[in-house]
């Protein structure tokens, strides 16, 4: 078991690194969304003020609270997991305290305008890089990534909105760690529409 979790944990760091121009590419590559194309920044920015206490100003997220940083996530994956935390197919675990919490925010945008207007406000932030907290081995990473990981969540970890297979790489490591706990516990990913 505690094996496992050292080789998840670097297929994590892996997933989260690329090479310099591989991550210049990632995070200069303008995104065509419908977030962007159909939201109202304006009131996304307003909308948004309620989750800086939390993600930052920025949206580049805080660890001492287990927010993420949303920056670098794709914006048909945001506005799910808004929707998920709005509908209660996240965020309804007792032991996920920031789930739950999250849930409880995300219910403030009461209609799905409210919800593309903010992830449009998100998109228009710059994009960041993130920093390693978690040690380990990326080659030992690389490979199981390749063999477990890398089929859903695409080579590089640019993830596949076919497969609801959402970006890892630009995501935090300690979050994506704290989130396959949390699926390894039951604590998200057991509702039926959680895919």
């Amino acid at each position: 078991m505690r094996r496992d979790i050292a080789v998840w944990g670097l297929c994590l760091l892996f997933s989260c690194r690329s090479t310099e121009s591989e991550k210049k590419l990632e995070l200069e590559t303008p995104v065509v969304v419908s977030a962007t194309d159909s939201g109202n920044n304006k009131d996304g920015a307003q909308l948004f003020k309620t989750c800086v206490a939390c993600h930052g100003q920025n949206a580049t997220g805080n660890k001492s609270l287990g927010a993420p940083s949303l920056v670098n996530q794709d914006d048909w994956y945001l506005i799910r997991q808004l929707e998920n935390f709005k509908t209660g197919i996240r965020g309804t675990d007792p032991s996920d305290t920031q789930g739950t919490q999250m849930a409880a925010i995300a219910k403030l945008l009461d209609s799905p305008e409210k919800i593309v207007s903010v992830v449009a406000h998100i998109k228009s932030l710059p994009k960041s890089n993130t920093t390693k907290t978690i040690d380990g081995d990326p080659e030992a990473g690389k490979q199981y990534y390749s063999m477990i990981c890398g089929a859903c969540h695409s080579e590089g970890g640019i993830g596949n909105k076919d497969l609801n297979a959402p970006r890892l790489v630009g995501t935090d490591d300690w979050y994506l760690y704290k989130q396959y706990k949390n699926f390894e516990a039951g604590t998200r990913g057991s509702h039926p529409k959680d895919d």
